[in-house]
């Protein structure tokens, strides 16, 4: 470790002296025990959000749309609907929704990953996906993850709001001494071994030049199941441990079921397995009819740089491209459906 890293992170040790705040400290034993007990980091790849600058809120960069997308494209309609929506319902004045109008329709057109509207600059923002493992598997929540205040079973219960909604993109954000660590360890982390491609490795190494800063996201929750070839995601990442354990009730009872299709007998199966599971209460792994699946913690963080977070790389994959979401809307207000041929 050099000077420059041991000073921040007794910095950081400080910090947390100063504070005097006794959970703060259970929570960074917490992480220790679980950087000793899942020691290596598993990269699940790259995620995709929007963030926004925006004067009147102040100089930060704020995250606008969770960064949880799998592609570039993904995270532009996003923003793309967020545009159209605000010029429909959140301003009454025709020159302000003219100039959202206008941005909307450069990404109609463009696969761009910013756009400034009404003074605020909007940027498709990219991140890295990863969880801790060991041997057996990856890391289950910890103890110290908060859960909702209420914790429902219900299938029609609201999920948790992502706490990615305004957070804001401080890469001297005081997280703690262990997250504190974790950060300077991923400054210059990048895609190194011949299974990624050149481009993707070039990339990566630039990144790390050009947007030197990680900022940790808040942590989020999954469902993965084991596989041949590993662990892998079932469904998309939640705001807590409890809204992850509903994910894989929710699928187990009713939803794999109409997804894919499974005549009657193996549909109660999965209906009588999820009532199991959701007996077990705070179950973080469970298995049935040969599968195993559990509920894991999911960490990430995004690059900042001196023009603020670092966009998609030229080498993200798009399986798609940018195209006509909305219907046409005048400056006043005015929506214009296109009318269906007749024949």
């Amino acid at each position: 470790m050099d000077d420059d890293w041991q000073q921040q992170i007794d910095a950081l040790q400080e910090e947390l002296v100063r504070r005097d705040d006794p959970a703060a400290w259970v929570r960074e034993a917490d992480a220790m025990d679980a950087s000793r007990r899942y020691p290596a980091l598993s990269l699940r790849g790259p995620v995709f959000g929007v963030a926004a600058q925006d004067p009147a809120v102040g100089p930060e960069w704020r995250l606008l749309k969770p960064v949880t997308d799998g592609m570039p494209q993904v995270a532009r309609d996003g923003l793309h609907s967020h545009l159209w929506f605000t010029a429909k319902d959140d301003t009454d004045d025709p020159a302000v929704r003219r100039e959202l109008l206008a941005a909307v329709a450069v990404m109609e057109r463009e696969p761009v990953n910013e756009v400034e509207a009404c003074g605020v600059r909007y940027r498709v923002v990219r991140g890295e996906e990863f969880s801790r493992c060991d041997d057996d598997g990856l890391e289950p929540p910890r103890p110290t993850d908060l859960e909702p205040v209420r914790r429902s079973w219900d299938k029609r219960a609201k999920d948790t709001a992502s706490p990615d909604i305004g957070f804001v993109l401080d890469p001297a954000r005081p997280d703690g001494l262990a997250a504190g660590a974790l950060r300077l360890g991923l400054s210059d982390f990048a895609y190194t071994g011949a299974r990624f491609p050149s481009d993707v490795r070039e990339d990566s190494e630039r990144a790390v030049a050009t947007y030197p800063d990680p900022v940790l996201l808040p942590t989020g929750f999954g469902v993965v199941e084991r596989g041949r070839h590993g662990w892998q995601p079932c469904g998309t990442l939640m705001a807590t441990p409890h809204d992850a354990r509903r994910l894989l009730y929710n699928g187990m009872s009713e939803i794999w079921a109409m997804l894919y299709r499974y005549d009657e007998t193996k549909k109660a199966k999965y209906a009588r397995a999820a009532e199991e599971y959701k007996a077990l209460d705070r179950a973080d792994e469970f298995r049935f009819d040969d599968r195993l699946f559990r509920i894991c913690r999911v960490e990430r963080f995004l690059r900042m740089g001196p023009d603020g977070p670092e966009g998609p790389r030229p080498s993200d994959i798009d399986e798609y491209g940018p195209m006509k979401m909305h219907p046409t809307m005048d400056e006043d207000g005015t929506i214009h459906y296109e009318s269906e041929s007749t024949g």
